[in-house]
């Protein structure tokens, strides 16, 4: 049976330490038809994480070929390892009428709206308020020694830089206002003559009615 509506790719970018990853546990938590994308890589699994549910884990041949075949919304070569999104699954949730969320790179999201399922894409960049607080929510986390740091302050200006082609930008200066920001961009996007399907019938049924009515 055809969903009501067909789901979108929520793409979520951002410079590490301006709020991605808690947006997106919210928007879960609000939503939880939400999943993220599963990627695929072709490194070996790390303790407790498990095929499918973690990552998909692939060969190279077999990443590459997935890769050939058009298999994948975006692919990237990071530190000696393939990582990537299978669109099967993705195409399965949209016409099912299921949000996918994507913690993607410019590059990524850039792939994904290029892809044959590009427009079901909704993209929202977030940025920092100041390069002052991003600093300090990076040493504030306690997650990352100082050289990591000093490594995510240097990349993040290249990230910022593509802010320009995403749909949407949020300065995430409060994280609430910029929750319900989110979800007002989602509710609206959701409602796009794309996203329905059924549209195109009920209008055919009007103009049977209407040329019924002239009759």
């Amino acid at each position: 049976m055809q969903s009501d509506r067909r789901g979108l790719l929520i793409i979520l970018s951002s410079p590490s330490g301006a709020g991605k990853s808690t947006l997106a546990q919210r928007m879960m938590e609000w939503d939880p038809t939400l999943s993220f994308s599963v990627s695929a890589t072709t490194r070996a699994p790390r303790d407790g994480e498990r095929d499918g549910a973690d990552y998909h884990f692939l060969s190279v041949p077999g990443f590459k070929e997935m890769v050939t075949a058009g298999k994948m919304l975006e692919h990237a070569h990071v530190f000696g390892n393939f990582y990537g999104s299978p669109q099967a699954p993705v195409s399965a949730a949209i016409e099912a009428g299921r949000d996918v969320l994507f913690d993607v790179d410019w590059q990524g999201a850039q792939q994904i709206r290029n892809s044959d399922l590009g427009k079901h894409t909704l993209s929202i960049f977030i940025l920092p308020p100041s390069i002052t607080e991003l600093r300090r929510r990076l040493i504030s986390r306690g997650k990352d020694t100082p050289d990591v740091i000093a490594k995510r302050m240097q990349k993040s200006w290249d990230e910022i830089s593509h802010w320009d082609g995403y749909d949407y930008v949020l300065i995430n200066d409060d994280l609430d206002e910029t929750f319900q920001r989110l979800k007002t961009i989602v509710k609206a996007e959701r409602m796009r003559r794309p996203q329905q399907p059924r549209l195109q019938e009920h209008v055919r049924g009007l103009h049977i009615e209407f040329e019924e009515g002239e009759e």
